[in-house]
C-alpha cells in the first residue's frame, strides 16, 4: 500500500504543480468575475436594473404625491404606512424604527445603480478586445443613464430649478466614484447638479447609436429628448426645442410609434377584451415587455400592493382631473367606476385599472407634449397645436381631437391645455409630481396649490394641502443621513 501511495504521489504531484503554474492563478472564483473586456462592460449595460422594476415599483412613491389622485377610506391606508405618509405629504416618511428599515425604493435603486454606471464610465475606455467606437458608445450610454438617474434624484430631494437661486439651493450629492466605501458626501447646489447632468448628456449624445442593438438601451434620440425635457423644465425653451426636434429626426428609422386607440380599443382591437379586474387585457399597461411607444424604456410596477411598501389600493382619479376628459376620449377605458371587489364606487369616482405597469423613461406621447409645450411657450402656436393634435388623434375620434379654437389662438391658454393633456395622458403614474414642482415656480401658474382628498365611508372628506415650498422636496431618510452625518437635511 505504501509503495502504491508513493507511486501515485510521484505521478500526481508534478502534474498538479504544472497545472497550477499554467492555470490556477487564471481561474476566476465563482461570483468574482471582473469586467475586463469591452464585451464585459457591454453586458453590464444590459442589466435589467437599468430599466425594469417589475415587482417593486419605486416610482409609485412619486405617483402617491401627485395631485390628480384622491383616495377611498377603507381601501387606502390599510396597505402601508408609507402610502399614507406620502399621500398626506408628511414631513417624515421613513422612520428608523419602521418595519421596513431601509431607504425609499426609488432612492435605493437610483443610488445603487450609480456604482455600476460609474464603474463602466471610469473603466470601459481601457477595456480590451474592443474598438474605440464600441468603448465610446458604451461609455456614452452609461453617462446618459447616469444623467437620467440624477434628474430623478434632484426632483425628489432638492428645490425646483430657479435660475436666480439654483447656485445656492442645496442639491443632491454628485457621485462619480465606483467605490462603496466612500461616504460623507457633500450636497453641492442645484445648479451644480444640473450642470453635471447637462454635461453628461451633451458629451454622450455624439457617441450614442441612433438605433441601439437592444431597445432597452439608450439611444441618441432618447438622450436628446431627455436633455430637451431638462432644458424645458429649467425654462430654457430656446435650448430645448432644437434637441426635441433632433429626437424626432433620429426616431425616423426606429420602430417607436404611437398606438391608435381608435383601432386597438375598437371592435376586435388588439387591446381587447376588457377584463373587469385589469381593464384592456392586452394593452401595454398590462404587459411589462411592450416597448412600442417607448423612446427610453423604463418600467415600474403600478398595480395593487405587492409587498413593495406601496401600491395603488384605494386610489381614484380626482373629480377635477376626470372633468378634463372628453366623454369620447378612449383613455377613459383605462379607468373603471367599480371598486376592486366589483362593487360600484359610491361617488362614481374612477379607478385607473388598465395600468399595472407604468413607463417612466421617455414615451413618444410625452415627446410630442414636450415639444408642443416648448413651441407654445416660444409663441409657435401652430406648431404646438400640430404636436398636441398628433397625440390626440391617436387617443380619441378625429372629431374630438382638435384643440378648441379659442385655446389654439391664445399662448397662455394653449400652454395650460398642454399641461392638462399631460394629466389626461399620464394621470396617476407619477409624471404630475415633476410638473407640480416646476409649475409652482412658473409665473403662468402663480398661486397654484395642491391638495389630496380622502373620501370617508360616511360621505365626509378629509383634505390635505401640500405645504409649499417645503413639501415639494422630500426629506433625506434617516438611513441615508446615518452614513453622511454632516449632510444637512431638507426642512
Amino acid at each position: 500500500m505504501k509503495k502504491l501511495l508513493y507511486l501515485l504521489l510521484i505521478i500526481i504531484v508534478p502534474l498538479a504543480f504544472t497545472a497550477c503554474r499554467k492555470s490556477f492563478l487564471e481561474v476566476v472564483p465563482l461570483g468574482s468575475q471582473v469586467a475586463t473586456t469591452t464585451a464585459d462592460y457591454d453586458k453590464l449595460m444590459n442589466s435589467p436594473v437599468f430599466y425594469l422594476d417589475r415587482f417593486a415599483g419605486g416610482w409609485q412613491e412619486v405617483a402617491l404625491m401627485e395631485d390628480d389622485l384622491a383616495a377611498e377610506d377603507g381601501l387606502f391606508g390599510t396597505v402601508s404606512q408609507h402610502m399614507t405618509r406620502l399621500f398626506q405629504w408628511q414631513d417624515v416618511v421613513y422612520y428608523p424604527n419602521d418595519a421596513y428599515q431601509r431607504p425609499p425604493l426609488l432612492l435605493q435603486s437610483l443610488t445603487s445603480r450609480q456604482y455600476q454606471l460609474n464603474k463602466i464610465i471610469n473603466e470601459v475606455l481601457t477595456s480590451t478586445e474592443g474598438t474605440d467606437l464600441q468603448r465610446k458608445s458604451i461609455r456614452a450610454e452609461a453617462r446618459a443613464t447616469r444623467a437620467w438617474s440624477n434628474f430623478q434624484l434632484i426632483n425628489l430631494y432638492a428645490k425646483p430649478y430657479v435660475a436666480a437661486t439654483a447656485g445656492t439651493d442645496p442639491g443632491f450629492p454628485i457621485i462619480t466614484q465606483a467605490d462603496v466605501s466612500v461616504n460623507n458626501f457633500k450636497r453641492g447646489t442645484v445648479q451644480e447638479m444640473y450642470d453635471f447632468i447637462i454635461r453628461d448628456l451633451t458629451e454622450a449624445i455624439p457617441d450614442l447609436p441612433v438605433n441601439p442593438i437592444i431597445r432597452t438601451r439608450m439611444s441618441k434620440a432618447a438622450a436628446e429628448g431627455i436633455l430637451g425635457k431638462i432644458y424645458l423644465f429649467m425654462g430654457r425653451y430656446n435650448d430645448a426645442l432644437p434637441l426635441l426636434n433632433a429626437a424626432f429626426n433620429d426616431l425616423g428609422t426606429s420602430s417607436v410609434k404611437l398606438y391608435d386607440y381608435n383601432q386597438t380599443l375598437g371592435t376586435g382591437g388588439a387591446f381587447l377584451p376588457i377584463n373587469r379586474n385589469i381593464g384592456p387585457t392586452n394593452g401595454p399597461g398590462n404587459s411589462f415587455t411592450d416597448l412600442t411607444e417607448s423612446v427610453l424604456f423604463k418600467l415600474y410596477y403600478n398595480g395593487g400592493f405587492n409587498g413593495n411598501m406601496y401600491g395603488n389600493n384605494g386610489l381614484v382619479l380626482t373629480p377635477q382631473a376626470a372633468a378634463l376628459f372628453d366623454t369620447s376620449d378612449l383613455r377613459l377605458q383605462l379607468y373603471t367606476d367599480k371598486n376592486p371587489d366589483g362593487s360600484p364606487n359610491a361617488g362614481g369616482r374612477l379607478r385607473k385599472y388598465g395600468i399595472q405597469y407604468s413607463r417612466y423613461g421617455l414615451e413618444l406621447s410625452e415627446l410630442y407634449l414636450l415639444r408642443a409645450e416648448c413651441r407654445a411657450r416660444l409663441n409657435d402656436l401652430t406648431g404646438a397645436v400640430s404636436d398636441v393634435e398628433a397625440l390626440r388623434t391617436h387617443r380619441m375620434p378625429a372629431a374630438s381631437a382638435a384643440v378648441p379654437g379659442t385655446v389654439a389662438a391664445d399662448r397662455t391658454a394653449l400652454v395650460k391645455f398642454i399641461i392638462d393633456e399631460r394629466i389626461r395622458e399620464f394621470a396617476m403614474e407619477g409624471y404630475r409630481w415633476f410638473d407640480m414642482r416646476r409649475l409652482s415656480v412658473d409665473p403662468l401658474f402663480a398661486g397654484i396649490t395642491f391638495t389630496h382628498t380622502l373620501y370617508m365611508k360616511d360621505g365626509s372628506t378629509t383634505v390635505y394641502t401640500l405645504r409649499q415650498p417645503d413639501r415639494l422636496v422630500m426629506q433625506l431618510p434617516y438611513n441615508f443621513l446615518q452614513y453622511n452625518p454632516d449632510m444637512p437635511n431638507n426642512p
